[in-house]
């Protein structure tokens, strides 16, 4: 199993918005900490922005802040906003199937079993859970307070 580059970049995102509380933060400063392009990052943000876990304000002094607490966003949530739309295996996707065994075939079961236990874990885990007292992660990705005034 594999996750998206997008959910990848999203979690960065959501883990930087975190650790700089309720400061609004840009883009451009998330794009460079996180390693990727503003193009990329601004896709990133609009489906975050569309699922409800972060709040965007166009303008100069623009930018995005968490619209929920971290303890109320789960990991699990994240990756099943960004991954639904990916199915894990061709014979997840009743349109596009042509695996000539899926309608006998024990495996697909177990996929499903498989990736229900991969949620339930992230569910367990929150945005704070990762960022909390992770003192390496804050001096990565905390703004200067020069850059935030």
């Amino acid at each position: 199993m594999r996750l998206t580059t997008r959910t990848n970049i999203a979690m960065r995102a959501l883990m930087y918005c975190a650790v700089n509380g309720g400061r609004t933060v840009r883009k451009s400063d998330i794009a460079l900490s996180c390693n990727t392009s503003e193009n990329h990052m601004a896709q990133v943000i609009n489906a975050l922005a569309h699922h409800g876990l972060v709040k965007t304000t166009r303008g100069r002094n623009g930018g995005l802040t968490l619209k929920r607490p971290p303890e109320q966003i789960t990991v699990g949530e994240v990756f099943r906003h960004l991954e639904s739309g990916v199915p894990f295996a061709e014979c997840f996707d009743p349109e596009t199937n042509t695996c000539p065994i899926s309608c006998c075939c024990k495996l697909q079961g177990t996929l499903h079993k498989a990736i229900d236990a991969f949620y339930a874990t992230l569910d367990e885990v929150t945005l704070a859970d990762l960022v909390s007292d992770n003192h390496a992660l804050a001096r990565m990705l905390l703004l200067d307070e020069i850059r935030v005034a």
